[in-house]
């Protein structure tokens, strides 16, 4: 029998990916009746990539997208707080790559395709719940939420990684409810401009309470010089207040926020004709879920979003989606096919999720902004007379660790998943 993975997203795939690695049958079982390159630009960071990598997708990576230099953090005023080298430039054996969504997932797709033949991945199937049988489990999908019976499926183990509205957790934690508001909203998209700074660095400016996010995902055109910038325009709004429905495919609207930037045109980066230069944009309310105290449930597990969905706050979404998966296979490499197996990975990997879930709501790294912008609203002429070389690399340093990319335990540990 084969493993059951309920989402095709970048999650799912990677673990279908990194399951055939070892010799494992699995299938994924897609909600949606098509997949397609939706979103906007994320961050793959080092300690993803190697994963990528050690399933042989390292050069197709880079070549849909860009290596990011440095990450440099900015003022409302567009005064420099922090910069640092990030990937290879950082010391780092393998890069940070910057990259739309849709071209990530639409890799990861391919390659399960190729790989695991053209029936691996079923569309169309919405995971309505399970039964668990004497050597197994049994599935039931549904043409759509509420929709018709699909099919019923038998499977080793059943893996839920259908994000955050998760049809696995809400059978398992009826009681949640939706996702937790912390009142901001981000605005989402991207324009073909000219390059910025170094042409590969990622930046973020503002604060806590107002912020804009950009980097590059395409190298310059060499006609035009342009390239695909990525931007995020971020507003905190009091939590009490209501908004519609988290979606990254609802349209957005520029007069919701592009008066809040309109002054935010620096000698470096001139934020609000990004903005209007747009085709078309996204909207989308910050949301996460509370940690949870367990995971696994008989031979069903949670994975990706569907375990920990955080705040977008230090690029790390889709890279602990990666390595869940990669944990979770190095366990079924040594347990089999069984409920030990998910357990050590829950383990290790739920203790981890959760502290990053609980730090991004503290503001990850980037607090430092807004400790700048507490202390000096007014601008300043040095950031030492604002914020000490200790706190500064303190913030940096200790959420890497945090996040499972410190450089120099990164660089030397052995890979998750030996073949």
């Amino acid at each position: 029998m084969t493993v059951i993975i309920a989402g095709g997203g970048i999650g799912g795939l990677t673990l279908a990916l990194s399951l055939h690695q070892i010799g494992v049958s699995a299938r994924v079982y897609e909600s949606v009746r098509e997949l397609a390159p939706l979103g906007v630009g994320i961050n793959v960071l080092p300690h993803a990539v190697r994963e990528l990598t050690d399933l042989g997708l390292g050069e197709n990576l880079e070549a849909i997208g860009v290596a990011t230099r440095e990450l440099a953090y900015y003022s409302k005023r567009g005064q420099l707080i922090w910069s640092e080298p990030r990937g290879r430039e950082a010391g780092y054996d393998w890069p940070q790559v910057s990259l739309h969504r849709g071209k990530l997932q639409m890799m990861l797709r391919d390659a399960v395709l190729d790989r695991l033949g053209p029936d691996a991945i079923r569309t169309g199937h919405h995971l309505a719940d399970w039964r668990e049988t004497t050597d197994g489990i049994q599935a039931r999908f549904l043409a759509e939420a509420g929709g018709a019976e699909r099919a019923i499926m038998d499977g080793k183990l059943l893996i839920a990684c259908d994000g955050i509205h998760s049809a696995a957790r809400a059978r398992l934690y009826s009681d949640e409810g939706p996702p937790i508001w912390n009142g901001a909203v981000l605005w989402r998209g991207t324009t073909m401009a000219p390059p910025f700074l170094t042409g590969r660095t990622m930046i973020m400016a503002g604060h806590e309470f107002q912020k804009f996010v950009c980097y590059p995902l395409s190298p310059p055109d060499p006609d035009t010089g342009n390239a695909l910038i990525n931007w995020v325009a971020e507003r905190k709004f009091p939590p009490e207040g209501d908004w519609r429905r988290e979606d990254w495919n609802r349209p957005g609207n520029a007069a919701d926020f592009l008066p809040w930037f309109e002054d935010w045109d620096f000698d470096w980066l001139d934020a609000p004709t990004l903005i209007r230069g747009a085709s078309r944009f996204y909207e989308y309310p910050m949301v996460d879920r509370a940690p949870l105290e367990r995971w696994t449930h008989g031979r069903v597990t949670l994975l990706g979003d569907a375990a920990h969905p955080m705040y977008p706050i230090g690029s790390n979404g889709a890279s602990q989606a990666i390595l869940d998966a990669r944990v979770l296979t190095r366990e079924v490499q040594r347990q089999g096919e069984c409920e030990a197996a998910l357990l050590t990975y829950e383990e290790e990997r739920r203790p981890a999720t959760s502290a990053i879930v609980l730090a991004n709501r503290g503001n990850g790294p980037e607090q430092v902004m807004q400790m700048v912008e507490t202390r000096a609203p007014d601008g300043y002429g040095r950031i030492e007379d604002v914020l000490s070389a200790e706190e500064l690399e303190g913030a940096a340093a200790g959420y890497k660790k945090l996040a499972g990319f410190d450089r120099e335990i990164l660089n030397n540990r052995p890979p998750i998943v030996s073949v």
